[in-house]
């Protein structure tokens, strides 16, 4: 079999793309807006140009053949690169745009209530944030930027590492002053331990109060007893209202802190470091981009100038 790519028709590769990862023809024509009718007709003119089947056709349903499963990966990659393709080319005239993802814990504590004077410095540009926990693919070229927390394993991206991450424990004033206050770690024993079960690392290793407590060597503690949230805001407010001791990160609380409604109870160190770090993250050509540049800018000078301990 001798084909040539220049020989195929691009509408039928899209029509067998699309029906085989459906495995449905009437799927791919919802997709594509065609009629089934539509994508059978040019699926069938593909494989007479290919010179074999690509899929068995049975009454309700339709599978890959051999050949179908050979071509499938390699044309839906070639799709999705070539949209790739577009979205930058898409977006290469639009220099007063800025679009940045990032999870909801940097974006509430940290880049909302500082983005007001990026702004200022910037009015000419419109600064559009997406809030997510999920990891958005900056290669697909809808996203110029984003603030992240992690490892800094981001393969072909251009990358800053803003801070690194310190735990230590929190608590409300008013717990320390009660019936057991907090003079040295053992005294956990006596209270609540709030937990953010939004932590995870990638192999699954979860870092809170068993490696804080294992890292001090601070023995006779249960590290998995007292309640248990899904994200910082919650674990923070937790503390405030007296439920317990918190486990945070500087950025998680650092107005709770300045104005006294948290205190860090234990005097000496009671940080562990993590291997976690914030990471501003772009994809390589998009910092040609004015906006992108000064974003990036923006950010770096931010941080250095707070000191930043962040989540």
């Amino acid at each position: 079999m001798d084909v040539r790519l220049s020989t195929l028709p691009l509408n039928g590769l899209r029509a067998f793309d699309a029906a085989a990862r459906h495995l449905s023809f009437t799927a791919a024509a919802e997709e594509l807006a065609v009629t089934p009718a539509a994508i059978s007709h040019q699926i069938r003119g593909l494989e007479d140009r290919l010179g074999v089947r690509l899929f068995e056709r049975r009454t309700r349903a339709v599978h890959l053949t051999e050949a179908g499963r050979t071509l499938l990966p390699e044309t839906t990659q070639a799709f999705q690169t070539l949209q790739r393709a577009l979205s930058r080319l898409d977006r290469l005239g639009d220099d007063e745009t800025l679009t940045v993802t990032t999870s909801p814990s940097l974006g509430s504590r940290w880049l909302m209530p500082r983005l007001g004077s990026f702004e200022e410095r910037h009015p000419e540009i419109e600064v559009r944030v997406s809030v997510s926990n999920q990891l958005v693919d900056l290669s697909a070229g809808h996203v110029d930027a984003a603030l992240r927390f992690g490892r800094g394993l981001y393969p072909g991206m251009q990358i800053d590492q803003l801070s690194r991450v310190q735990l230590f424990p929190v608590c409300s004033p008013k717990l320390n002053e009660g019936e057991h206050p907090l003079r040295e770690p053992a005294d956990l024993r006596h209270h609540n331990l709030l937990h953010d079960d939004s932590w995870v690392y990638g192999s699954g290793i979860r870092p809170g109060w068993d490696m804080w407590l294992k890292t001090l060597g601070v023995d006779g503690i249960g590290a998995s007893r007292g309640d248990r949230f899904d994200g910082a805001p919650l674990v923070v407010q937790a503390a405030v209202l007296g439920r317990g001791v918190a486990l945070v990160s500087a950025d998680m609380a650092s107005d709770e802190l300045d104005d006294g409604h948290l205190i860090r109870p234990f005097c000496g160190d009671d940080s562990i470091n993590l291997e976690f770090g914030i990471y501003f993250v772009s994809p390589p050509e998009a910092l040609g981009k004015p906006p992108v540049a000064a974003f990036r800018a923006w950010v770096l000078e931010t941080f250095q100038a707070e000191e930043f301990r962040s989540t």
